[in-house]
């Protein structure tokens, strides 16, 4: 039996260091962003850590939309990302395995792999820069945390989100997220732009699995720091914990519950 070729081993080792030690810089890079206002600093805005993007910034000007394109997919990067991780590495895997005498080729497919996962959050994040700077110019969100203040609006999504929980789309597209094996092996296209969509295909279940989830950031405070770290926390659990479909159920039923008693408070003081 042939012996195994060490240098391009300890290449291989090399390149998945390198892929992880990547990965982990983009998380972190990402959640320091956060912590300091999302940049604001940098343009003449004192923010504390921690706090809400001031409602100046929504200004509708291409430089405040562009800051706010900015914000939402720093904030996806650092909230989905961590959830991604083991797909992208086990993307890397198979096609050390299958490709091991092509690894750089493999590693940069990897990159470009988690490109287009990203690319579907961009998109997304662009939707939400949109609405986001709508429901600040109508006043709809408060100034000091960008939530909603009207309360039937809040009950309102807590139901939405809770029912969306319990829908068959998000079964099936969290049990394509908690099955990456699975999605790679009914999915798989070659080659360099093969990897991107590929990359964007895994991007859409997962934006099917969590975009209803980010609603509820307008309810919370589209920058509260701690219900970031809250909702990037549920969405690791959902997606790698062993019991993860029934997290996503109990919460649902949870959410439905609130939103009803809230709904229900707000009519009980209604005045008819």
């Amino acid at each position: 039996m042939p012996e195994p070729d060490r240098p391009l081993q300890r290449l291989l080792r090399r390149d998945r260091l390198l892929l992880i030690l990547c990965l982990v810089l983009l998380c972190v890079l990402a959640w320091v962003h956060l912590w300091n206002g999302a940049g604001m600093q940098e343009h003449g805005v004192t923010m504390q850590p921690g706090m809400s993007m001031p409602m100046e910034m929504a200004a509708p000007n291409a430089a405040g939309f562009l800051l706010v394109l900015a914000m939402w997919w720093v904030m996806m990067i650092a909230m989905m990302l961590p959830s991604a991780t083991p797909a992208i590495l086990l993307y890397e895997r198979v096609h050390a395995h299958a490709r091991a005498s092509d690894s750089e080729r493999a590693t940069a497919r990897t990159y470009l792999f988690a490109a287009g996962y990203l690319l579907c959050w961009l998109a997304f994040s662009l939707v939400a820069a949109l609405v986001h700077g709508w429901l600040a110019g109508s006043g709809q969100i408060s100034a000091d945390l960008l939530a909603f203040t009207n309360p039937w609006v809040s009950g309102a999504i807590l139901l939405a989100v809770g029912l969306y929980q319990l829908s068959p789309l998000k079964t099936v597209c969290l049990a394509h997220c908690r099955s990456p094996a699975g999605f790679f092996a009914n999915h798989w296209r070659p080659g360099q732009m093969g990897a991107i969509l590929l990359g964007i295909r895994h991007g859409l279940f997962c934006l099917g699995c969590c975009w209803v989830l980010m609603l509820l950031l307008f309810v919370a405070g589209v920058m509260n720091l701690l219900w970031i770290v809250l909702l990037s926390l549920f969405v690791l659990a959902e997606k790698l914990i062993p019991y993860g479909p029934v997290v996503a159920r109990v919460s649902g039923i949870l959410l439905v519950v609130l939103g009803l008693t809230s709904l229900v408070r707000e009519a009980a003081v209604w005045p008819f």
